[in-house]
């Protein structure tokens, strides 16, 4: 009998301001990202998105929609992406982030480093894919 399949689960969220500006969150390795982080155990999927922003940045956000989901197919890690938006609270530099600001998507385009979160950013920002499943 095979082992079923193992996989990641990850939560993003491309938070908008009120200026829709993307909020981005610099990882000491990664440089800048879209926050989010792993679903733990037992936890719903869209909880964890909404509490990686808050460790990360220190904000209260709400999830305006679910866009899709990116599977790494050699790392058996699937990222589900959202769209939030801020509720409560201000940018505080939180747990595993260097920095964290708004910025214009163009300027944060040029700022991300990764190839594959600039992707995820243009299909999010491209509704009409909604929802999308993207495997590499």
């Amino acid at each position: 009998m095979m082992a079923p399949p193992k996989f990641s689960l990850y939560s993003r969220v491309l938070v908008f301001n009120f200026h829709s500006q993307l909020l981005l969150v610099k990882h000491p390795k990664r440089g800048w990202e879209i926050p989010g982080g792993r679903v733990r155990e037992k936890e719903s999927i869209r909880l964890a998105a909404i509490r990686e922003v808050k460790q990360k940045v220190g904000m209260n956000i709400k999830l305006i929609k679910y866009c899709g989901v990116f599977q790494d197919l050699r790392s058996h890690k699937c990222e589900l992406l959202f769209i939030g938006k801020p509720i409560s609270g201000r940018i505080a530099v939180g747990e595993e982030v260097d920095d964290a600001a708004y910025f214009p998507v163009d300027t944060a385009m040029r700022m991300i480093s990764q190839r594959i979160v600039k992707q995820q950013i243009m299909y999010c920002l491209h509704e009409k894919r909604h929802p999308f499943i993207v495997e590499y």
